[in-house]
């Protein structure tokens, strides 16, 4: 294997700078975001280590070409061009996946045809017979990405997606993907040292990626990747990196992370989650209404994914329902900072507080906003709390 590979991390759109960060502290190089992702250069033990650390990324892929085309015949020569047999034995079967942006070819299921026989005829003129495909679970993932005018073969060093971290069995409706959860709480400015709280937890995404912040616990430690499946695979030098990590973990102790939702069915499904992460006793989770839900801090980070309706009356209840969230954070969450994320974008007009910022994130295609609202220490708080006021410890938790 090249000493250096070329590599590009796809993340959720919005989370680019994120992931370059991320990427920059592992010590990758050539670091350049682009949109919905980030290439960045490093050796073998760098693609890993990203597989294995990075919180926001989709996956990490190898690119192994790259050039123009004008026709089909092109994207073949181009996929011929590479040396398959170097990178993996013909008993791996391989899946093909083909996408692009304003491509100008008549099927992209086509040109994954196209690339998966020139892969084919690659072996075979190596006389070492030919890959089987397998689109349900492949030993090697192999992605063509297209432009208006170019081509770029891809090497799925990851596998399964990078949100996959092998905790997760049951979800809610509509999930937020792990990644993305992540990544709003790097946004929020979560480090791991405040308390946190998401009072609408669902699933408990959120908890769980928190909690594997604050404890610095690597999101890949639980499962396989694609990359070991490959010719070069460096399976000591894996188990080293594994071992780092596990070094680096903090000890598990009770954090100060809480959820809650109205829903006991929801509250069951958050305990397994946290339960099968390793979590189940370090954050607490309850069946309880917002208005009903106090804070366990003087200072924190509400993170959490408020419901955004699709039909008309859904709508119109959220109308009436945002206003009484800002109310319930002016009364009881004075001091701490409010980080709602939502595709419904009327909600930063209609919680009748000034968002500091508003962060545009996408949740798949769907376009969202990550409003984030400072509660400042105000006069309902010393009402409703009375001497509990003055004991606010001034600027724990800044970011």
């Amino acid at each position: 294997m090249d000493s250096r590979l070329s590599l590009f991390a796809p993340c959720p759109r919005g989370l680019e700078q994120v992931l370059a960060d991320e990427l920059l502290a592992l010590g990758a190089g050539d670091i350049a975001p682009a949109d919905g992702g980030v290439a960045f250069a490093g050796d073998a033990r760098l693609m890993m280590a990203a597989n294995l650390h990075c919180r926001t990324a989709s996956r990490i892929l190898l690119r192994l070409a790259h050039g123009g085309y004008h026709a089909e015949q092109d994207i073949y020569r181009l996929a011929m061009s590479v040396d398959w047999p170097r990178w993996f034995d013909v008993s791996r079967t391989i899946k093909l996946k083909a996408d692009g942006i304003a491509a100008r070819v008549k099927s992209l299921d086509y040109i994954a045809l196209t690339v998966k026989d020139a892969i084919c005829d690659r072996f075979r003129q190596a006389q070492l017979g030919r890959p089987s495909v397998d689109t349900r679970n492949p030993d090697v993932r192999i992605n063509v990405f297209l432009t208006a005018d170019t081509a770029t073969v891809y090497l799925d060093t990851s596998g399964e997606p990078l949100f996959k971290r092998g905790w997760r069995e049951e979800t809610g409706e509509a999930p937020l993907r792990e990644n993305l959860a992540a990544g709003i709480l790097l946004l929020a400015g979560y480090d791991g040292s405040q308390a946190l709280l998401d009072p609408l937890c669902g699933s408990g995404t959120f908890l769980v990626e928190a909690a594997d912040i604050a404890l610095n616990r690597a999101p890949g430690r639980s499962r396989r990747f694609g990359f070991e499946a490959l010719s070069s695979f460096d399976s000591a030098s894996w188990e080293k990196l594994q071992l780092d990590a596990r070094k680096a973990e903090l000890p598990a102790a009770s954090l100060p992370i809480r959820g809650s939702d109205r829903s006991q069915a929801m509250v069951n499904i958050a305990r397994a989650n946290l339960e099968r992460a390793g979590l189940g006793d370090l954050v607490e989770v309850k069946a309880a209404d917002v208005a009903d839900t106090r804070p366990h801090a003087e200072h924190g980070l509400i993170v959490t994914n408020p419901p955004y309706g699709v039909r008309l009356e859904e709508q119109d209840q959220l109308a009436t329902w945002y206003p009484e969230l800002g109310d319930w954070l002016k009364a009881h969450f004075a001091g701490w900072t409010a980080c709602l994320f939502s595709g419904d974008l009327r909600l930063g007009k209609l919680i009748r507080l000034a968002p500091k910022r508003r962060t545009p994130l996408f949740n798949g295609s769907l376009q969202c906003r990550l409003f984030v609202i400072n509660m400042v220490e105000g006069s309902a708080r010393k009402q409703k709390d009375g001497e509990e006021a003055a004991d606010v410890e001034s600027g724990d938790d800044e970011q």
